[in-house]
């Protein structure tokens, strides 16, 4: 009899899909060193800074293993077509996008980059989404080095909107690509505390960034430092320097980009969720108002005071999460300058209205001449700024609370927030195995599906992945069919 061999494994991309020593090890390799309690004893539930990006949301992608497989599965059980092909395509962009965050709105900005190349004028229409409009000619007989300035109009809604996708490419790149892995090095383990980490960190390093800005463009105001007077002074201010014209749109973009994502609800709402959307609805009026109808020295002030206390509070939090030895001395020092600048320097704004918003400059409404500083406006621009001092004087109250604990309840607090700790990290574990083992079942589902199959002696013959062949007629095995010989 002469010799047998088994008959060659067909297919076995199945088996190479996810491996049984590997389905766990996702979950298990992520054990990192154990972090010490919070100094301030957990989160610092205040301010504005808490607004989450898409790239710590929780968007699950599926595993490469288990997309590999139902490709395969679907290109086997139906045949080729342009339709299919187009819906592969789509569903892979899908997961690249939600996997890297920031590539569609690289996309995007790939695009315009393009289209303003091919005629880099003022007259290619890409001009207005890039760089500012309606720029004012210089009046004639005007000393030297007077620089342009520029007016309003709709046009700005296209720099708005640019500037908007800027933002979330800038953000979710430097958050994905930079900050997470910032954030494995300093040892937190939980996803939720990664996340915070990654939001506080960019907010900081946007508010280092617009604060100083916003000072610059002060100085070069009747505004400095934060002069009442002249925010009323020379009114209406219908046009603007370039730079003051940029910062404010730039700081409106800002915004806008974080209301956007905070509306779009692909998260679980946190305990702060409704001051966060409080505070944005009252801003984006604020900002959208003061600019439509000239008080955008008032808004210059309220912006620069809110940037840097913002950046003291970011960085405090980030602090905070790390238990940094210094968080206790600077979260103080938050606090004084919170105080100041929240507090202080805004409710004069704030009581202006009451005293020079009348008594400096025209109060009167006319529409022709743009003079819109009169009884409405100093109804609204009243109401807007007392909703925004009463958000902040409940951030305040819960920044003494917990400045209180951390003073006298120290050690209380550090239990309960490590305990939190240990069982946010403990769920996210759990939730990680449970979808490692919903995948593993699934793509044991697909494998006995499909069975790869061949054509023996005219007859078709189904094989097992694992390299062991069944036939139809009942057979254990197939072996190879003698030689004839010559």
């Amino acid at each position: 009899m002469e010799k047998t061999e088994p008959f060659p494994a067909l297919d076995e991309r199945v088996n190479r899909l996810l491996p049984e020593e590997t389905m766990g090890a996702s979950v298990e390799k992520k054990v990192q060193r154990r972090r010490k309690s919070s100094g301030l004893g957990g989160e610092i539930r205040a301010g504005d800074t808490g607004v989450p990006a898409i790239a710590t949301m929780e968007l699950k992608t599926q595993s490469a293993g288990l997309l590999r497989a139902r490709s395969e599965r679907d290109r086997k059980a139906r045949p080729y077509s342009k339709r299919r092909k187009a819906k592969s395509l789509l569903r892979r962009w899908k997961n690249i996008a939600l996997k890297y965050t920031w590539v569609t709105p690289l996309a995007i900005l790939t695009v315009f980059a393009a289209l303003y190349a091919i005629n880099p004028t003022e007259s290619n229409i890409v001009n207005r989404f890039i760089f500012l409009s309606y720029k004012q000619p210089i009046p004639a007989g005007s000393p030297a080095g007077t620089e342009h300035k520029y007016g309003k109009g709709y046009w700005d809604y296209a720099f708005l909107s640019f500037y908007i996708v800027v933002l979330s490419f800038t953000r979710e790149f430097i958050m994905q690509m930079l900050l997470r892995p910032l954030a494995i090095h300093c040892g937190l383990r939980s996803r939720a505390k990664q996340s915070r980490f990654m939001e506080q960190v960019y907010t900081a390093i946007y508010f280092a960034c617009s604060g100083p800005a916003g000072m610059y463009v002060m100085s070069r105001t009747p505004v400095w430092y934060f002069n009442i007077a002249g925010m009323y002074e020379g009114f209406p201010h219908r046009t603007l320097a370039a730079d003051f014209k940029f910062y404010y749109l730039f700081q409106a973009a800002y915004w806008a980009q974080q209301a956007i994502v905070l509306l779009l609800g692909m998260e679980k709402p946190r305990k702060d969720f409704k001051e966060l959307v409080g505070h944005h609805i009252v801003s984006l009026l604020l900002i959208g108002l003061s600019y439509r109808f000239h008080f955008t020295y008032i808004g210059l002030a309220v912006y620069t005071t809110h940037d840097i206390s913002d950046f003291f509070l970011a960085t405090s939090k980030t602090l905070n999460y790390i238990d940094h030895p210094l968080v206790g001395p600077y979260f103080g020092l938050f606090t004084v300058v919170w105080i100041y600048m929240r507090h202080y320097l805004n409710l004069r704004i704030l009581l202006s209205l009451f005293f020079e918003f009348k008594t400096v400059g025209p109060y009167e409404l006319n529409w022709e001449t743009e003079q819109y500083k009169c009884d409405l406006s100093h109804y609204i621009t009243a109401a807007l700024l007392t909703s925004l001092q009463s958000l902040n004087l409940f951030w305040l109250f819960s920044i003494l609370r917990i400045a209180y604990r951390f003073l006298f309840f120290n050690a209380l607090s550090d239990e309960r927030s490590d305990a939190e700790d240990d069982e946010e990290f403990d769920r996210e574990m759990r939730d990680e195995k449970e979808r490692a083992e919903r995948e593993k079942k699934e793509l044991s589902s697909i494998s006995e599906v499909s069975v790869p199959s061949i054509q023996l002696n005219g007859s078709a013959e189904g094989v097992e992945a694992s390299g062991a062949s069944t036939t139809t007629s009942g057979a254990s095995s197939v072996r190879k069919s003698p030689r004839r010989k010559a």
